[in-house]
C-alpha cells in the first residue's frame, strides 16, 4: 500500500493529492516528491488502453497534447506500445506516429490560442492519413527511473523514455524524461470506465 502523499499539514490519499493537483497545478519539486512515494508500477500492470491527461508543473507541454486530442496511449506487451493515441471529434481513436509529429511546433504552440490550438486539431484530423500508424512506437521495459525499478516506456525514434508508478488500481504517473530537457513532463494515465 502507497503512503499517503503529504500537502502541507493536510494528509491525503495519493489519488485524491492528484485529483487536486490537476485541478490546481502543482511544482516540479511537489511532483517528484509525490511520484518517488508512489509504488513502481510493472510491466504486466500496463497492458490495455488508457486514458492520458496532464498534471501542470509550468513544463512547456503542459496542456498541449490535450488541446490536439490526445487520448493517451495503450500497451499491447512489451513490444508493441502505442505511445500516441489521439481522438477525432467523432469519438473514433486512432494511433500517431510519434516520428511524424514536429516536437519543435508543439512547443511553438504552447501560447498559442484556444481557437488557433483547435486550427490545428482540425488540421491534425486532416492529415490523419500522413501521421497515422498501425505499428507500435515504443517498447516497455523494467528500467531503473528515480532509484526504483519500473514499467519504462522507450520511443523507438525519439530520444524520450517515459517511467511509471502506481497512484491506485485503475491510475498511473508518468514522469516523461526528454534527453536535452532538464525539466521533466509529468501525465497521468487512467483505464477508462467504459
Amino acid at each position: 500500500m502507497t503512503e499517503p502523499a503529504r500537502d502541507g499539514d493536510n494528509q491525503a490519499t495519493p489519488a485524491t493529492w492528484l485529483r487536486d493537483k490537476q485541478k490546481s497545478g502543482t511544482s516540479t519539486e511537489a511532483a517528484l516528491e509525490f511520484f518517488d512515494s508512489l509504488r513502481a508500477a510493472t510491466l504486466d500492470e500496463m497492458d490495455g488502453r488508457w486514458r492520458g491527461s496532464g498534471l501542470h508543473t509550468g513544463h512547456k507541454l503542459d496542456g498541449l497534447l490535450e488541446a490536439f486530442g490526445w487520448y493517451g496511449k495503450e500497451f499491447s506487451g512489451p513490444d508493441f506500445v502505442y505511445p500516441l493515441l489521439f481522438e477525432t471529434g467523432g469519438g473514433e481513436v486512432y494511433a500517431v506516429n510519434p516520428k511524424r509529429i514536429p516536437y519543435w511546433l508543439l512547443i511553438r504552440l504552447r501560447g498559442a490560442s484556444f481557437s488557433c490550438r483547435r486550427l490545428w486539431r482540425g488540421l491534425l484530423s486532416l492529415l490523419r492519413p500522413l501521421v497515422d500508424t498501425q505499428k507500435p512506437g515504443a517498447r516497455i521495459r523494467m528500467l531503473e527511473t528515480r532509484g526504483k525499478l519500473s514499467a519504462t516506456m522507450i520511443y523507438d525514434f525519439l530520444p524520450i523514455q517515459a517511467g511509471f508508478r502506481r497512484v491506485d488500481n485503475e491510475t498511473l504517473l508518468g514522469l516523461m524524461d526528454p534527453r536535452d530537457v532538464a525539466q521533466p513532463f509529468f501525465f497521468v494515465l487512467r483505464r477508462p470506465t467504459s
